[in-house]
Parts: C-alpha cells; sequence; structure tokens
C-alpha cells in the first residue's frame, strides 16, 4: 500500500493556472508534495505534474502563469463545442457517451496532431525524460474508450504521453501513441481518483470536479476511497476562484486572476491539507 499519492486533475488552461496557484500556495505553507510516492496527472494536470515531478518550483510555474509565459491558445470555436457537448451529452449511459465521443473525435477536422506535440513539447520546456519519482499520465483510448495509466515502464516517451493526456476531443485530434489513438484523460474523469486506490493518504487538486458527460464526479471518485479506508482531500476551485476563472476554460486572459485565486484558496485550505497530508 503506497502512503502518499499527489492527483492533479485537468481543467484547459484557465484551470491549469488556478492549478499551479494551489500548487504554489500550498507548498508556501509548509506542504511537501514531493513527499508523494505517485503522482498521477491528467490532462493539464499531466503537464504541471510532470514539471513538478522532474524538479521545477511550484513558484516557478505560478509564476510563469502570472506573466503569461505558459498562455496556451486552444482552438476552441462555438461549432466544435457544440459538437462536444452533442457527443458527450448524447447517452446517459457513461460507455456509450464515451464511445460518442470518441467517435466524434477520430472524425472531426482538427489540427494535425503535430500541434498537440508541439504545444504540450513547449509547455513542458526542458522536461523530456521520465522523472526517477512515480508518475502516471492519463489517457483515454478513442477507440475503446478505455483508461490508461502511461508511465516510466509503458515504453513510451514523456511528451507522447502528455500529448495524449491533453488531446481535448474535438478541438484537437486524438494523438498516435503506441500505435493507437488517444485522447484527452478527463474525458471521463478529470481526475481519475479510481487509480488512487490503495493508497494511505490522498491530495487530489481537481480544477473541474466532473467531467461532461454521464460520468462519476471527483467528489464521488473520493467518497469511493474514504470508504476503502483512505484518508483523502479533495479541492476544488471555491466560490472565489470560480469567479475569478470564468466559464471558458479556454480564455487565456483568465490565467492570471485565475492562478491569484488558487495561490489565495491555497493559503485557506492549508491548515485541512495539512491535517491530512502532514508536511
Amino acid at each position: 500500500m503506497l502512503d502518499r499519492t499527489l492527483v492533479l486533475g485537468g481543467g484547459g488552461p484557465v484551470g491549469g493556472a488556478w492549478l499551479t496557484g494551489m500548487l504554489a500556495g500550498l507548498t508556501e505553507t509548509g506542504t511537501d508534495l514531493d513527499t508523494a510516492d505517485v503522482l498521477i496527472g491528467t490532462s493539464a494536470g499531466a503537464v504541471f505534474g510532470a514539471r513538478l515531478r522532474r524538479g521545477t518550483p511550484a513558484a516557478e510555474l505560478y509564476e510563469r502563469q502570472l506573466s503569461g509565459a505558459d498562455a496556451v491558445r486552444l482552438p476552441v470555436t462555438a461549432r466544435r463545442t457544440a459538437r462536444f457537448l452533442w457527443a458527450a451529452l448524447g447517452s446517459r449511459d457513461p460507455e456509450r457517451s464515451v464511445a460518442r465521443l470518441g467517435r466524434t473525435a477520430l472524425r472531426a477536422r482538427t489540427g494535425p496532431e503535430s500541434d498537440v506535440f508541439d504545444t504540450v513539447g513547449r509547455l513542458l520546456g526542458g522536461t523530456r525524460d521520465w522523472p526517477e519519482r512515480e508518475l502516471r499520465v492519463t489517457a483515454v483510448e478513442a477507440r475503446t474508450g478505455e483508461v490508461e495509466a502511461f508511465d516510466a515502464r509503458s515504453g513510451v516517451k514523456l511528451v507522447e504521453a502528455v500529448a495524449a493526456s491533453c488531446a481535448v476531443p474535438v478541438v484537437w485530434p486524438p494523438v498516435t501513441v503506441a500505435g493507437r489513438r488517444w485522447m484527452d484523460g478527463g474525458s471521463r474523469s478529470t481526475a481519475n481518483l479510481q487509480l488512487a486506490r490503495g493508497s494511505r493518504r490522498v491530495l487530489a487538486v481537481v480544477p473541474i470536479p466532473r467531467a461532461v458527460g454521464p460520468h462519476p464526479s471527483a467528489a464521488d471518485q473520493a467518497a469511493r476511497l474514504t470508504e476503502d479506508g483512505a484518508r483523502v482531500v479533495l479541492l476544488s476551485p471555491d466560490r472565489d476562484a470560480r469567479r475569478a476563472m470564468g466559464r471558458d476554460m479556454a480564455d487565456t486572459a483568465r490565467g492570471p486572476a485565475a492562478a491569484r485565486a488558487g495561490y489565495e484558496q491555497a493559503l485557506r485550505a492549508a491548515a485541512e491539507v495539512a491535517d491530512t497530508w502532514g508536511r
């Protein structure tokens, strides 16, 4: 059984900005994120989790959001948004919903896969190799809907795993990794907390509490972990943070405000985190 698992969820450019603020605030108030036995990252959480695991200080990730150095412009349009919602909300059955989304993603007219790899490569900066400390990066197989957790033993490059985790359906194409097509790891769970099962303590920082469609929320998954005996702290944007973030998670203009809101929220949550995670 693992002692500590750190889970970083997805949330697009704005959710990712809030996430960096949270990480910086928690670190500043004494939470040692490096003590995590494993870090599970989904989408934006995979990007910043990889950089954190490779030694980039949380304070630096936060400052880059404030300056706009890590801003990402997703090619989101009203038509693409409508098509995504049509696919994800077209069934009340989770398996059928993700299958519809996968088929739609595979058929969608988007840019080339290289757009995803180029953007993710830039976001990873000098982070190219898998970290020594355990990192698991989630992605969803577009044809089957199965969730995969890539790690250093999976035989794929770090940039490939993170690109797969970030391939937002309909906005970006599913990317080809190890001969299969993959879409965003948050397609059926924004945090994939189910992968933390077996850990004694879980700290989950989740910008978007649930995926679009009939899928379990992060709170549902956290409750199941608690029932299994884990001590879980689930942090999602509070009211002030949601106001700062707005409704468009691709609006890069909101990034600095979202990051600051995450930082301030982390200061308020520090005692709760310390009680479970320790320092």
